[in-house]
């Protein structure tokens, strides 16, 4: 087994309805079934994931939830908690730019629901990444240490094969991209703080994912820097056909 196996994961966000979202599990449970070296992970909106679930039975493609919140039962309207997820989903994106920015939430909090998806064995996707203005005045490192730390309050330990997600939140949904170079550059401060933080084998074989506009076009490009193991998908990851090519380019760069 290799010492990173890539990851492609496809981020729904709100989006499908449920006949569609189902006819969108087949066709990539169909089209992606054979397909060996790349774990292959669908985020689909809250309520269809039980849908997915179902329809992934057997399947070698691992099922992701988008959200969740950290205490485990209470009066939060319309939150999930982890324990809800426990069983259903394998993966959890946590953290993700339109959570903080859109919705508020702080470093604590991506901490604290950090904390309740390790405690119950799933395995979260931690995204982070800095604004343009940040970039622009050469924050960027700065800011990814902020958020890692952060995120890491109180653990002694990640667990093997993390996930951490780097996405510049200038490139999402803008059609905007870092170039390879860019990428790669974050991606490796990325593994550099794993290592600080933590020890060379947990950095070594945490998976660093590229996400950001990705498409079919630049994955492969992206996909063969050394330290980017993967990417998170987010408007291309709708479309069976551009996923597909997306999770094979991914296969063909790492070797798989």
């Amino acid at each position: 087994m290799p010492l990173r196996t890539p990851v492609v994961a496809g981020n729904w966000k709100m989006h499908l309805g449920r006949a569609p979202a189902r006819d969108l599990v087949t066709a990539l449970r169909d089209a992606l079934g054979g397909l060996r070296g790349v774990e292959v992970v669908l985020c689909p909106p809250a309520p269809w994931l039980a849908d997915a679930h179902d329809l992934l039975a057997g399947s070698p493609l691992h099922l992701g939830a988008q959200h969740v919140y950290w205490e485990p039962h209470g009066a939060f309207t319309g939150e999930v908690s982890a324990a809800m997820l426990a069983g259903i989903v394998q993966y959890v994106i946590i953290g993700h730019s339109e959570r903080r920015h859109r919705f508020g939430e702080r470093d604590e909090d991506t901490a604290r629901k950090l904390r309740a998806v390790l405690e119950l064995g799933m395995q979260p996707m931690l995204a982070i990444g800095e604004l343009r203005e940040q970039r622009e005045a050469g924050e960027t490192v700065t800011v990814l240490r902020r958020q890692l730390l952060a995120a890491w309050e109180g653990l002694e330990r990640l667990p093997a094969r993390s996930i951490i997600a780097y996405e510049p939140v200038w490139a999402i949904g803008t059609g905007l991209t870092a170039t390879p170079a860019m990428a790669q550059d974050a991606c490796a401060h990325v593994r550099a703080i794993v290592e600080e933080r933590f020890d060379a084998a947990t950095a070594e074989t945490c998976r660093v994912l590229y996400g950001g506009s990705v498409t079919a076009d630049n994955v492969a490009t992206l996909a063969a820097e050394p330290d980017i193991d993967g990417v998170l998908v987010g408007g291309a990851s709708l479309d069976a056909a551009a996923f597909t090519a997306i999770c094979h380019a991914v296969a063909a760069a790492k070797g798989a």
